[in-house]
Order: C-alpha cells, then sequence, then structure tokens
C-alpha cells in the first residue's frame, strides 16, 4: 500500500517538478496532501469509497500515513492529483497523462456504480408465467411457490 506521500510525490513527478532537480518544500507537500484529502473526500461522495483513510479534520491528517487504497487504484488517483495540482503551478500537462487520468476514474466509477446496484426482488404483483395455475397449488405470482414437475397437485 502507497503512503500519501508516494501519491503526492508521484504526481509531482507527472509535473515534472519532483526528482533531484525540483526538492518539493514541506509546505508543498501540505498544500498537496490537503488537495489529496480534498479530492478524495469528493470522490467518496460520488460513491468512489476506494478505502483513503480521509482525516476527521484537515489538521489530523499525516503526509507520512498510509494511504489506505488498493494498488490497482494508485495511478488513477495520482494522476488526477496531478491534474488537480497542475493549474495551481501554471504546468500543461501531456495528452496521455490528462487521457490516463480520465481513464483511470471512469473506471472507478464505473467499480462504484457495479458495487452500489443490487438485485431487485420482483414485486408480489409480477405474474411467473402461463403455466404456474392457482389449481394446481402454485402461487402464480412472485414471490409464491414455484410449480415443478415434482410439485404435488391436489
Amino acid at each position: 500500500m502507497w503512503t500519501k506521500d508516494q501519491l503526492i510525490s508521484k504526481a509531482f513527478s507527472e509535473l515534472a517538478l519532483a526528482g533531484y532537480v525540483y526538492d518539493l518544500s514541506p509546505e508543498v507537500r501540505e498544500d498537496a496532501l490537503q488537495t489529496l484529502d480534498a479530492m478524495m473526500a469528493e470522490w467518496a461522495s460520488f460513491g468512489i469509497v476506494i478505502g483513503y483513510l480521509l482525516p476527521a479534520t484537515p489538521d489530523d491528517s499525516n503526509i507520512d500515513d498510509d494511504s489506505g487504497i488498493p494498488d490497482a487504484a494508485n495511478q488513477a488517483v495520482y494522476l488526477n492529483l496531478a491534474v488537480s495540482l497542475a493549474a495551481g503551478r501554471g504546468k500543461t500537462l501531456t495528452a496521455r497523462t490528462l487521457a490516463a487520468a480520465a481513464r483511470g476514474y471512469s473506471r472507478l466509477l464505473g467499480v462504484a456504480a457495479r458495487a452500489a446496484a443490487r438485485p431487485t426482488p420482483m414485486p408480489n404483483i409480477m405474474p411467473r408465467g402461463a403455466g404456474n395455475k392457482p389449481w394446481r397449488g402454485c402461487s402464480p405470482f412472485f414471490p409464491g411457490v414455484v410449480c415443478t414437475p415434482d410439485t404435488p397437485t391436489t
């Protein structure tokens, strides 16, 4: 599991602002951490709950904490964080980065939608079909007794 600091560092490397040429100050990292927390809180409000450990308050957030997100979601998170950070830094992202960020976000939305979709039980007024006759002792409506060849007739 990646730490929040690793996600932030990777996002800045997408902006070409991390590494040996450009050292990130603690203030810049703290600002990026608040942006990451806000982005993940917004995603959670959209139903994208991927296990990110949101702090109770902005002051409770620690950059060295584990992120809590699965490895499969890391790229989507740091690329979208890079998109969020780019405007404030006056950076233009490549088309590849923008497309990968959008693709990752869409994938996470799809996972959230599939998790939210639950089977709906049949209503009591839904007919089973022509073969379920009430005189056979079977209910012609859901969720009553189903007529099968083994069901004794009365």
